[in-house]
């Protein structure tokens, strides 16, 4: 049964309200937007019934909060309201408001406002899982053609994948750079992670799979990648209009091999100029690689990778970030046992 939050200041518009619902739906009343808040964090409904005109926080405020949360920005609110100014209705619907239901209400009409949006979002979450799978189809091919071309860091790209997962995850928990990270979906941002090097694909066979040490025209070449992954997903970009999911691929891309000392390249960049999905990848990036076995070098151990790691911090890498990996090391050690 769907859960349905009715927000209204007014114990008698609860109460009809509740009575019109039930048997229908599970229905939660709650006299204020604050109350609303607090228990959405624990609860999250299918709808919301909020009013407008209440004390302390309206309901204009009360879905501009709605709206900032990323776990509850795209749950379908309708307002209640005395009024029937159009300026008021304009408004609401600016704020993201699906419907208005003017009090009193009837019944018979709230049920079936209440099930033509749940049904509309019912469509859209079929909608967005076909999109979702089709996007994971054509991702999972794209990294096999990088993996199967690039065979000497075989399990790079699920690798990183994981120890991202990881930092971020302790990041948000440990309040590192959350103000950057509040709108991010961590599941697309991990996901499209593994499109970091895409740009691999431009390099030759005898460069990418040199079983020596390169040259450095070599080197050269193998620095493109960087730019050039940018510049594929800019064009896939440009070609279907998607850009949530492949923002975060763009920026991986082309920024995972930058410096925080301005030292990396393709750009040069310094600091905090450098997205944040670069700063993260590098981490994981170079982690992966010190403790993977080349054929011009034995792996480093993992203890080994952790001092050079906590060496470059302020040179090589985002000093905060370094601080997260190191409370959290032993499980990208974990990671690559698993996934060797």
């Amino acid at each position: 049964m769907k859960t349905i939050f009715v927000v209204d200041d007014s114990d008698v518009n609860l109460i009809q309200a509740k009575r019109a619902l039930e048997g229908h739906y599970h229905v939660r009343t709650m006299p204020s937007a604050d109350r609303m808040l607090t228990i959405i964090n624990k609860i999250v409904p299918d709808l919301i019934l909020l009013d407008i005109e209440m004390p302390e926080m309206d309901g204009f405020a009360a879905i501009n909060k709605l709206k900032e949360l990323p776990h509850t920005k795209f749950i379908p609110v309708m307002f209640l309201t005395a009024s029937t100014d159009d300026e008021i209705e304009a408004k609401g619907l600016e704020h993201g408001a699906v419907d208005f239901v003017t009090k009193p209400f009837s019944p018979a009409v709230l049920l079936n406002r209440i099930a033509h949006h749940l049904h509309i979002e019912e469509l859209l979450k079929k909608r967005t899982e076909r999109l979702e799978r089709l996007q994971d189809g054509i991702l999972e091919v794209v990294v096999d053609m990088v993996e199967s071309r690039d065979k000497i860091t075989g399990g790079h790209i699920e690798r990183t994948s994981q120890y991202i997962k990881i930092l971020m995850e302790t990041m948000i928990s440990e309040g590192v750079y959350t103000d950057d990270m509040k709108d991010w979906d961590l599941d697309t941002v991990i996901s499209s992670a593994r499109l970091h090097d895409v740009g691999k694909i431009t390099v030759a066979d005898s460069v990418l799979n040199k079983p020596a040490r390169l040259t450095a025209e070599e080197y050269g070449e193998i620095k493109k990648h960087a730019p050039e992954g940018e510049h594929i997903v800019d064009r896939i970009i440009a070609k279907t209009g998607e850009e949530s999911f492949l923002h975060h691929a763009k920026l991986f891309a082309g920024y995972h091999h930058e410096k925080w000392d301005g030292t990396g390249y393709p750009r040069g960049m310094q600091g905090q100029e450098i997205p944040l999905q670069g700063r993260i990848m590098a981490i994981a990036d170079v982690y992966d690689a010190l403790v993977s076995a080349r054929p011009y070098k034995l792996p480093f151990s993992h203890e080994e990778a952790k001092i050079i790691i906590y060496t470059d911090a302020g040179k090589h890498f985002d000093p905060n970030i370094v601080n997260v990996f190191l409370q959290i090391s032993d499980k990208f050690a974990s990671v690559m046992k698993t996934l060797p």
